[in-house]
């Protein structure tokens, strides 16, 4: 830490993402990207904005934001798109949160949550999962304040039915509820359709698991044109031209393409369903998920030393050293070939463990 670097940060714990290495070929099974690459559509897309880079951005991405408020089926003036997900929620955060309108989200969820809550200075609650891992709708139910919920959940890949996110809404008329659905698109139900009926709604999605684009960092926000409207605001004061020309031409292609992309989606689901089924057999407890990505634990071996020595194999997963759950690990569901590759060699490393 420098001595120039402000007394108000020196206590931040930054986010740590998932492993990216660049220097071995590894099959990647921890960071939730898809299997799939980017439709044709997309790829030209981006060619043809590549030969504009001279120009601007159109800081408002009118086409863009006007095809995913067709797709989604609400007005273009209740969708704000930003750099990823992670920027409208960090805008959210910005916008509705304070000392006086602290946050709660789960204690197990996803990490950046409690760093955009420490670099705005806004004190939060980290309301405990359940035993199984599941969210009690009860512990969110007319609390006070504002609420963040991924649905599906990570790393748990848990889905809140669509009451019961509903309920929570309804019971905190006078709060924001965020609804993070990164994952939404894998087998769980969107609270898209509760945007008109309820003003302190707030649901975020992002491009990168389900349309192949996590390289391009592409999210978008959805609620009333009164919380787009602050969320512009917030936007416009920090980052205008956050959507590059390129990453906006893909975003609109990808739209364009969306059955190539709704179709991945069920390939990973079924992926999912027979990977769990065959760790299953190895021992495995597997949660029941929503995602692109399933969370399991054996007894037969420590979730570090599972991951240890995939690593040592070539495959990555994601281990989390949090007490709670340090004897689970993450995986993504890649190809069937992906998969099979890894229960395989899952198998070979119990089977030397043990012999």
């Amino acid at each position: 830490m420098s001595r120039f670097f402000s007394e108000k940060y020196k206590n931040l714990v930054p986010y740590v993402p998932g492993e990216q290495p660049q220097e071995i070929k590894y099959l990647k099974l921890n960071t939730n990207e898809s299997p799939f690459p980017p439709s044709k559509g997309v790829a030209e897309a981006v060619a043809a904005e590549a030969e504009r880079l001279q120009l601007y951005s159109d800081p408002d991405s009118k086409e863009l934001t006007a095809k995913i408020a067709e797709v989604c089926g609400v007005k273009p003036s209740q969708v704000v798109v930003t750099n990823g997900s992670d920027e409208v929620l960090n805008f959210a955060f910005m916008a509705f949160a304070d000392e006086k309108r602290p946050l709660a989200f789960p204690n197990i969820t996803y990490g950046f949550y409690t760093v955009f809550a420490d670099i705005n200075h806004i004190p939060y609650t980290e309301i405990p999962l359940r035993c199984d891992f599941t969210i009690n709708p009860e512990d969110y139910t007319g609390i006070n304040k504002n609420i963040v919920i991924p649905n599906p959940n990570a790393p748990s890949g848990y889905e809140l039915p669509l009451t019961d996110i509903e309920k929570i809404v309804a019971s905190n008329p006078d709060n924001l509820v965020i609804i993070d659905e990164a994952y939404v698109d894998f087998g769980a139900e969107s609270a898209v359709p509760l945007i008109n009926k309820y003003d302190n709604l707030f649901v975020t999605q992002t491009f990168s698991k389900s349309r192949s684009m996590a390289g391009a960092r592409l999210g978008f926000g959805i609620a009333s044109e009164e919380l787009i409207s602050d969320i512009n605001t917030i936007r416009y004061s920090t980052n205008p031209y956050n959507i590059n020309r390129m990453t906006a031409a893909a975003g609109y292609a990808a739209l364009c393409d969306n059955d190539y992309y709704m179709k991945n989606c069920r390939i990973i689901e079924e992926n999912r369903e027979q990977a769990a089924s065959e760790l299953k057999k190895l021992g495995f407890t597997v949660l029941p998920s929503k995602a692109n990505f399933i969370f399991v634990k054996s007894e037969r071996i420590s979730g570090e030393k599972l991951y240890t020595e995939l690593k040592k194999r070539g495959i990555l997963i994601r281990h989390f050293d949090k007490e709670i759950i340090r004897d689970y690990n993450r995986i993504t569901i890649g190809t069937q070939a992906q998969m099979e590759k890894l229960v395989q060699t899952v198998k070979e490393i119990l089977e030397e463990q043990e012999g």
